[in-house]
């Protein structure tokens, strides 16, 4: 059976198998091994089976995302995110566009904290949310700031999609994410900026000041003592400290500043008086299920990804992009917006690693730097959590809100549209937003 028939197949039967709602690792792992027989027949899989999966997963580098997760558990177990939000309360007091604001510079905080979008986007979306209402944001707008604010974890790091990404491609992680920092900040402030929009154009469209809007913000039940909110704002500052200035001066690897940042989380948790047998219950459990998944979807990927090697994917794909092949702004144009539509439809650590076998042999064509590149991916996995169908930090947000969830993905599509024009379209025509701060580290 010809190549291009099996690829054929294959192609149809991931769809398939996707739209009965099969769990993406299941998924993968099956197409892979369905290619991989009709390719090669059954005595590949002896040899295939008794070593990728272990190959995959023992990475010293991999040990990065429990990590981080952990950390992530702790400080959100804790409710340091309640206590930093009171403060966002205070401080915006009477200045209503500035809590929107306030409310994504916490999220990309939490983005860098947690590694997590759809943990974040649910935490906001509990604290933050009704205390956007009662400053007069409309329900859609406080839903899709939350959801913003939380798929900001797929570019700020610690992100699970750069280290991810970092593994599959043997980029060091560390430079992912100094380099990510830039581009980051960047797209928080396209956020805000079309945050700051929509509520200037509802505001003046239902013809309300500011006071009227606001005549219940001063019910807020939660007062926290003033030494929780010293000790959050201090664990706050320390894990950031140690995230970003371990790991650009050189003290931490990737790996040990999520280990540094797990000790600080549990030990501010312990001096909140937190951690009792259901906090390391809940917080472990947490972590090993997302850690478990992340590795059910490389095993997966890598089966999947053999595959698309065996099968000469990318050397077909080479060829049928040739004719624009020497124009690389345009190619990526083409990559960004199929990576854009499986961001759409797939969670984004089974788009990264499902795609990158078959893209990575593309931009080493076009000699494109991988470390660009792979911030690239991260922007755009940023605003595939925002965008329908299954844009998790919507869904996150409308769970624990009750928001209907079909007006937060309108705004948040038009979030997700700027971003993509203006973020993305700024590191194509200046690729050292993404390299300096790396090089600067040399």
């Amino acid at each position: 059976m010809s190549s291009a028939i099996v690829i054929t197949i294959v192609i149809i039967l991931l769809f398939l198998f996707l739209a009965l709602g099969l769990y993406i690792h299941s998924v993968l792992f099956a197409c892979g091994i369905i290619g991989l027989i009709l390719l090669e027949g059954f005595e590949i899989l002896p040899g295939l089976l008794g070593n990728e999966p272990f190959k995959r997963v023992a990475s010293y580098t991999l040990t990065t995302i429990p990590l981080y997760v952990l950390m992530a558990q702790f400080i959100l177990q804790s409710d340091i995110v309640k206590d930093i939000f009171y403060l966002v309360h205070k401080v915006s007091k009477g200045k209503n566009s500035i809590l929107g604001i306030l409310t994504m510079l916490i999220g990309g905080m939490l983005g860098a904290v947690s590694g997590s979008g759809t943990a974040t986007a649910a935490s906001l979306g509990q604290v933050a949310i009704p205390e956007l209402r009662r400053h007069g944001y409309s329900a859609p707008l406080s839903g899709a700031i939350a959801a913003a604010a939380g798929s900001l974890s797929g570019i700020i790091p610690p992100s699970i999609i750069l280290i991810l990404y970092g593994v599959a491609t043997e980029t060091p992680v560390g430079k992912l994410f100094i380099g990510s920092f830039i581009p980051g900040i960047m797209t928080m402030i396209v956020f805000i900026l079309v945050m700051l929009v929509y509520y200037y154009v509802g505001k003046k469209n239902a013809n309300a000041s500011i006071s009227e809007v606001a005549t219940t913000v001063e019910e807020n039940h939660y007062t926290p003592s003033t030494y929780r909110l010293i000790t959050a704002s201090l664990v706050a500052v320390l894990v950031m400290l140690i995230i970003f200035g371990g790991i650009y001066s050189g003290i931490f690897t990737p790996t040990e500043a999520g280990a540094v940042g797990s000790f600080f989380g549990l030990v501010a948790a312990f001096i909140l008086g937190k951690v009792n047998a259901d906090f390391i219950k809940n917080s472990v459990v947490e972590t090993l299920k997302l850690s478990g998944m992340v590795m059910l979807i490389m095993i997966g990927a890598q089966i999947f990804g053999r595959f698309v090697s065996l099968s000469l994917l990318p050397r077909k794909l080479i060829v049928l992009l040739e004719p624009i092949m020497d124009s690389p702004a345009l190619v990526l144009t083409v990559i960004s917006i199929v990576l854009f539509i499986m961001f759409m439809f797939i969670e984004g650590a089974a788009v990264i690693l499902m795609s990158i076998p078959v893209l990575l042999p593309i931009i080493t064509a076009l000699q494109i730097d991988l470390l660009w590149f792979g911030v690239f991916v991260g922007v755009i996995c940023t605003i595939g959590l925002l965008t329908p169908p299954v844009g998790l930090s919507v869904y996150a947000v409308a769970g624990v809100s009750k928001i209907r969830i079909e007006p937060i993905f309108k705004i948040g599509t038009v979030f997700a549209i700027a971003v993509l024009v203006i973020v993305c379209g700024l590191m194509i025509l200046f690729p050292e937003i993404v390299s300096f701060l790396p090089n600067s580290m040399d």
